[in-house]
């Protein structure tokens, strides 16, 4: 069975009514993206970094999976697929994804402050100041923030050097390492870029569908489920 590897950024959750982080003005949701998502942010004002947080989970709470999301299953029933996303909403997994790699952490998990290994699952939206791990130190969202280690950028490099066929969806190739991932993919195989921006690359041989992922993603895999009966 031929293997897809899928990298998704903000745009494929922005169809599902999620705020993506490079607004035009700079901000997001009204506040610098400093202030909120660097290991700076929380040390000046870690209250103001949960309640954002928390306001982001229930807003991811409320969003369901789009067209895109259900097209990426449905490839699974002639290929193996693993999406690598640089979201940390769950939409992919709610729609019924089995590999999942969330390269930039999970907004429904919560880590020790202390010690990065401490991780919890949150059956609720919100992290208190006060709420601790086992050792006693504070919660912070399990996302990596900018300026911070990207831990599972090896196994998705490893899985793009393996890939028959690699989609980018949704983003515009500008947050490395991520963006980087492109330079894995074995030469010669195919590469779709499904983004309206049309993000830019230097590679050969690159099929640039310029569609939002709703439209893009379902056309991309027809033709792959296609390709596959013959």
């Amino acid at each position: 069975m031929k293997k897809v590897v899928v990298l998704t950024g903000a745009g494929i959750s922005a169809e599902s009514g999620i705020a993506t982080f490079r607004a035009s003005d700079g901000l997001w949701e009204n506040h610098r993206v400093e202030d909120v998502a660097s290991p700076e942010g929380w040390a000046r004002n870690p209250a103001l970094v949960q309640e954002f947080y928390n306001q982001r989970r229930a807003a991811a709470r409320q969003a369901q999976p789009n067209a895109g999301h259900r097209a990426l299953v449905a490839l699974e029933q002639a290929y193996e697929v693993v999406i690598v996303t640089q979201n940390v909403d769950d939409l992919h997994e709610r729609a019924g994804s089995r590999h999942v790699i969330h390269l930039h952490g999970k907004l429904n998990e919560a880590r020790s402050s202390r010690y990065e290994d401490l991780v919890y699952p949150l059956d609720q939206d919100r992290i208190e100041m006060g709420d601790v791990c086992e050792r006693g130190h504070q919660l912070r969202p399990n996302i990596v923030w900018f300026g911070e280690a990207v831990p599972l950028i090896e196994r998705a490099a490893e899985e793009c050097a393996t890939a028959d066929v690699m989609l980018v969806v949704g983003t515009s190739l500008q947050v490395y390492p991520a963006a980087g991932l492109l330079h894995y993919l074995p030469s010669g195989r195919p590469l779709y870029l499904i983004d309206p921006g049309q993000p830019g690359t230097s590679r050969r041989g690159v099929q640039v569908v310029a569609e939002p992922a709703t439209v893009g993603v379902p056309r991309v895999v027809q033709q792959l489920l296609a390709q596959a009966e013959h």
